[in-house]
């Protein structure tokens, strides 16, 4: 009875082992490991230079030569470092609300309204994305040069006029990918919403809004992370060194060749990330889901 007890046990024991195991799952465990190792290694280059005291970025020939927080310390202490952190979360901040308020209402009124021009609105926020935005950085200079004399808050060095320029520019990507995720929302809702006496605002504000929950943190994230790492726009519109970013900043850091202060630099670039990190932290629960949603019904 063992002995055909052990027999079956076997029969079903459908578990890899041996050189079977490596060919089907153990190449693929070294193969995670070895892209750990490869992404982990920049950044503990990056972390044991911010925390190297003789301020070099290459002069050391192994990690964590010497720890120091000097580094850290004169970077909040002595440097412009904590006012441009506090201006990228400004523009990131107030872009990425402006860019789900903005978005939201557009993708709602194209997913539940009919209206003429509404294929052709929805072609032409299309077509825009083709092409680059490199194209109308000289037309957003020219402009912003303009409306400095008369909007002086509004024009080219000012936080609030990059900040303008982020939102003009947020409306096409982030409405489709929104208007794919409204039309997964049942409009039987709405209706039983408007025998109830509730109006399209109450409708919007009161149960769509938090039925959309994911795909406007998936947006506002992304719209974050954009502004908050975006160079170019901000190198262009913002001129003085007290209302750079932190891309910017830390640009002007590291672009003197012979003296440029590396230690400094890799400090504030692993302050920089940070936010960045607890931000997906704390929203990854909704990014799969608001990303994969809004392609059921389109």
């Amino acid at each position: 009875m063992s002995t055909n007890a052990t027999a079956l046990e076997n029969a079903n024991d459908t578990r890899l082992r041996g050189f079977r195991w490596w060919k089907e799952v153990g190449w693929k465990h070294v193969f995670a490991v070895a892209m750990i190792a490869y992404c982990i290694f920049p950044i503990l280059y990056v972390l044991s230079a911010s925390l190297n005291p003789g301020g070099t970025l290459t002069g050391s020939t192994r990690l964590f030569p010497a720890v120091s927080l000097n580094n850290y310390v004169e970077l909040f202490g002595t440097t412009n470092f904590p006012r441009w952190m506090l201006q990228s979360f400004l523009v990131s901040s107030v872009t990425a609300i402006g860019t789900v308020l903005m978005g939201a209402a557009a993708a709602y009124a194209f997913s539940r309204f009919r209206f003429a021009g509404r294929r052709g609105g929805l072609t032409a926020l299309l077509i825009i994305q083709m092409f680059p935005q490199l194209l109308a950085f000289i037309a957003i200079f020219l402009l912003l040069l303009r409306l400095r004399d008369i909007y002086p808050f509004l024009g080219l060095g000012s936080v609030w006029g990059l900040i303008a320029v982020y939102l003009g520019g947020a409306m096409g990507a982030n409405t489709f990918l929104m208007y794919g995720f409204f039309n997964t929302i049942p409009q039987d809702l709405d209706e039983a919403a408007k025998i109830d006496g509730a109006t399209h605002a109450q409708i919007f504000w009161g149960m769509i809004m938090r039925l959309v929950t994911p795909i406007l943190a998936v947006v506002g994230l992304l719209s974050f992370v954009g502004t908050y790492g975006d160079f170019i726009l901000a190198r262009i519109i913002l001129a003085r060194p007290e209302n750079y970013t932190l891309a910017v900043g830390l640009y002007v850091w590291g672009s003197d060749e012979r003296n440029a202060p590396w230690s400094l630099f890799s400090s504030g670039a692993v302050i920089a990330a940070i936010p960045i990190i607890l931000l997906f932290m704390y929203l990854q629960k909704y990014i799969v889901s608001g990303l994969t949603a809004g392609g059921v019904k389109g």
